[in-house]
């Protein structure tokens, strides 16, 4: 799709400040609050490693008395090894050794109790276990389990077709003990999500569909993200989903990795306290080969997989609107990413785009069949979609109908107007899609939750900066139209 999406101009740049992250000089001591109250620990590493860098894992469990506050240190056992970006902790390094102080909200620790933490890292030559792990300067010797590495360049087992499934391990329970949802949000009642034949289905092994919104890129429209934007999304327009569009490129990602991962997992935060879903959109436009980004998406996807492994309410999107690439190429990158996120969240369902702008390259002159012929090798996985209602119309949705029996579909952007994010509405067309999404369960969320200055966004200009999200006269034509689409009731089922 040549979705040529209008950059709006004047906008600050505006992103929340790095957490976690790496401070630069020498070795620096936090001070140590009951240290000798750490009679002993426990610590458990495991690494996620590609050619130049690494993921490190680490848990220490404290087996003496409760500490109010932690500093972990090592060794590593390769001077080339370095620490680039780290979270739930504040890392130092000096030369080989490593400190990493705990934060406000993760500092108690009562006897055996574990925290985890971690970071992306650099190295040359090998790459062995760390050695001397200390807590509060007491040694680690309650034994060092050491877990094998997993080489994110190393394929998953062969997936015999791109219909998908859950590793056995996590599989939901479809037995009568299952318990009843413990709230009446849809992730309250639908938890962990999962691919299941060509179908997004909830903890009770049942398909569903979501419905919601995606941001407008947040380096642009942060003033639309907070807590009130998002209660009115939750709780009047009953969204299940919001749809985070970190672009890479275009002031994004790129210019301030830590500070932009910060911000998207604080959308990730916000969304979960209000039962949404979250989609995670590593959001490539240009240059359209996401090869071009292979790095940037390893060191964002390991940190982001991290810190959010144990939500149940992510779902990531590696790479929004493929372009002027071939699907083989689309295909290596996925299979070079999906290990990074597994390594750290296994369990969580991953979108991968497809070529064409994501349109099943039907925009390239091809269609959905060589996908089909040619899946990725991955479980858990849904292959992306996107449509303008007045641009694509009936050969398209043909494609989709057609696709929608082989392939597990999410339409993670669509918009109601042309392509190019603006022009006339076309409410018809926009209706024939979402039919066709309601009838074969198809997830979709809506390009944008915004006020940007175009026919494609759900506020008139301005609403945002008035904070006037609620009232429904600051929606435009297309946020009336979707609000109404979106708020009819879910149904999710149970059992």
């Amino acid at each position: 799709m040549s979705l040529l999406k209008r950059l709006p101009r004047g906008r600050t740049l505006g992103v929340a400040g790095a957490v976690g992250a790496l401070v630069a000089g020498g070795l620096i001591l936090a001070p140590m609050m009951n240290a000798s109250a750490a009679a002993g620990c426990r610590v458990t590493y495991t690494t996620n490693q590609w050619p130049g860098g690494f993921t490190g894992n680490v848990t220490v469990t404290n087996l003496g008395d409760p500490i109010s506050a932690w500093t972990l240190g090592w060794t590593f056992g390769d001077a080339g090894q370095k620490v680039v970006q780290g979270w739930s902790a504040t890392f130092t390094q000096s030369g080989s050794a490593v400190t990493a102080k705990s934060l406000d909200y993760n500092g108690n620790l009562a006897t055996n109790a574990s925290t985890s933490i971690g970071f992306n890292g650099s190295w040359t030559g090998a790459n062995p276990t760390p050695a001397a792990f200390t807590l509060n300067g007491v040694a680690c010797t309650g034994s060092t389990g050491t877990g094998s590495p997993t080489p994110s360049t190393q394929s998953p087992s062969p997936s015999k077709s791109p219909s998908t499934s859950p590793s056995p391990s996590k599989s939901p329970s479809t037995s009568p003990s299952n318990p009843p949802p413990q709230g009446t949000t849809p992730l309250a009642i639908n938890g962990q999500l999962h691919v299941c034949g060509v179908n997004l289905c909830n903890q009770y092994n049942r398909a569903i569909q979501l419905r919601g919104m995606s941001t407008h890129g947040i380096q642009w429209f942060a003033s639309c993200l907070n807590g009130s934007s998002l209660d009115v999304l939750a709780n009047d327009w009953k969204a299940d989903l919001l749809r985070i569009a970190m672009y890479v490129q275009e002031q994004g990602y790129e210019t301030n990795p830590s500070g932009f991962t910060a911000q998207v997992n604080n959308y990730v935060d916000l969304a979960e306290a209000r039962g949404m879903y979250a989609i995670i959109d590593f959001h490539t436009l240009t240059p359209g080969d996401p090869n071009y980004n292979l790095d940037r998406a390893k060191t964002f996807f390991a940190s982001v997989a991290q810190r959010n492994a144990n939500k149940k309410n992510v779902i990531y999107e590696i790479a929004n609107e493929p372009n002027g690439v071939s699907w083989q190429g689309i295909k290596s990158y996925a299979e070079q990413v999906i290990p990074v996120i597994r390594a750290a969240d296994p369990d969580a369902v991953v979108i991968v785009g497809t070529r064409g702008w994501s349109s099943l390259g039907v925009s390239d002159g091809s269609s959905e069949q060589e996908i089909v012929s040619n899946p990725v090798n991955a479980t858990n996985i849904m292959y992306t979609f996107h449509f303008y209602a007045a641009s694509h119309k009936d050969n398209y949705r043909t494609v989709v109908a057609r696709a929608a029996r082989t392939l597990p579909l999410f339409v993670t952007e669509f918009g109601t107007v042309s392509a190019t994010g603006g022009g006339a509405l076309d409410l018809s067309s926009t209706g024939t899609w979402l039919d066709l999404l309601d009838q074969n369960k198809i997830s979709y969320a809506n390009w944008t939750y915004s006020d940007a200055n175009e026919s494609s966004a759900a506020f008139k200009p301005g609403t945002c900066a008035a904070g006037s999200y609620a009232n429904t006269n600051s929606l435009s034509e297309s946020g009336t139209y979707l609000r109404n689409r979106i708020r009819t009731a879910d149904n999710f089922p149970t059992s």
